[in-house]
């Protein structure tokens, strides 16, 4: 019954594609490209970064996400680019979400301390059903369940769609401020609305996907400077509120560095309940960093019967050698972005 559940899940994305949402790392900060386009470039040098993401893993698959991102400074043309991939499935792979698309930031100076970027992303957005995995009442035997007496599946008189995948042009954009020991930023995901319908039943299926708003922020406090030995100490209380749709959530806490070793804590509410408690471990080695966080269950759903969510980041930065991390206390450029880098 609950692969049934799920499937019947499955079907609704597919076929509602106008309350369909996207997939929010709880580690934000380990996937700014996700958050915001701006966020381009904000390194010294080249970034890579793979995250996974294992959502109600007490229900067989039912959605796992994997990403992986590059990016790359040019500080001679105040810019940054940047490449994403990424992967959503639902219903242990009935249902299938494909995106890669590439993302440009600029940065303006607007005083000694001051910046503004601006960031876009473009690329192509692709879903995928996988029919073969669909299970329809009239397959189902009150005696034998799905299969005959002798094992075979049973047969449905369900009709294929002759269009099982569906792929658009996806835009989006962003704004980023910082200066100091602040940062703010706004984001719009799917400026031109990609259809992600699969079955043209109405007109009203075929809105679009939701717009996505993002605004988010910051504050850092420096506990101790780095050297050439350790990294710095600080602490960074953020927020961030993303709507889509008729669904907003709102996640509120603090990211923590302690030379080597960081963690953090949020709490995270959607517009009608309560929804997780995540808390995050990881460690820097070299250019090395790896992270894991878990959200603990706290809504209606309960954490016994969802399993909470794991996610696992890990990013090569390697602005992490040494003659980079000496460039970086040289200056006061991005003082702010720890937590993100």
């Amino acid at each position: 019954m609950l692969r049934i559940l799920l499937i019947f899940l499955s079907i609704i994305g597919f076929g509602l594609p106008g309350l369909a949402q996207d997939p929010v790392f709880s580690q934000f900060y380990a996937a700014p490209l996700q958050v915001n386009p701006a966020f381009a470039g904000i390194t010294y040098a080249p970034r890579l970064t793979v995250n996974y993401r294992n959502q109600w893993p007490s229900w067989p698959n039912a959605y796992v996400t994997y990403s992986a991102t590059y990016e790359q400074p040019l500080e001679e043309l105040n810019s940054g680019l940047g490449l994403l991939v990424m992967a959503d499935v639902a219903g242990d792979g009935v249902y299938r979400t494909n995106r890669i698309s590439g993302v440009y930031g600029y940065q303006v100076q607007v005083t000694r301390d001051f910046f503004v970027k601006f960031g876009v992303e473009a690329g192509i957005i692709q879903n995928r059903l996988d029919w073969d995995q669909l299970l329809f009442l009239d397959q189902l035997d009150p005696l034998t369940g799905a299969t005959d007496g002798e094992g075979n599946p049973n047969l449905s008189e369900e009709t294929r769609p002759d269009q099982l995948s569906s792929t658009a042009v996806d835009i989006s954009a962003g704004i980023l401020a910082y200066g100091g020991n602040f940062y703010g930023g706004f984001s719009v995901k799917h400026l031109n609305r990609p259809n992600e319908n699969l079955l043209e039943v109405n007109q009203n299926l075929a809105l679009g996907l939701p717009l996505r708003f993002t605004v988010h922020g910051g504050v850092e406090f420096e506990l101790e400077r780095g050297n050439n030995r350790r990294r710095p100490a600080f602490i960074s209380p953020n927020v961030m509120y993303i709507q889509q749709g008729d669904f907003g959530q709102v996640n509120i806490g603090a990211y923590a560095g302690l030379g080597q070793i960081y963690g953090g804590l949020w709490y995270r509410h959607t517009l009608e309940n309560a929804d997780a408690a995540i808390g995050l471990v990881g460690f820097h080695y070299g250019v090395m960093r790896i992270g894991y966080s878990y959200d603990f269950t706290v809504s209606g759903l309960s954490n016994g019967n969802t399993g909470g969510t794991h996610e696992i980041s890990l990013t090569f930065s390697f602005e992490d050698s040494a003659r980079l991390q000496a460039k970086r206390r040289r200056s006061r450029y991005n003082d702010c972005f720890k937590m993100f880098n």
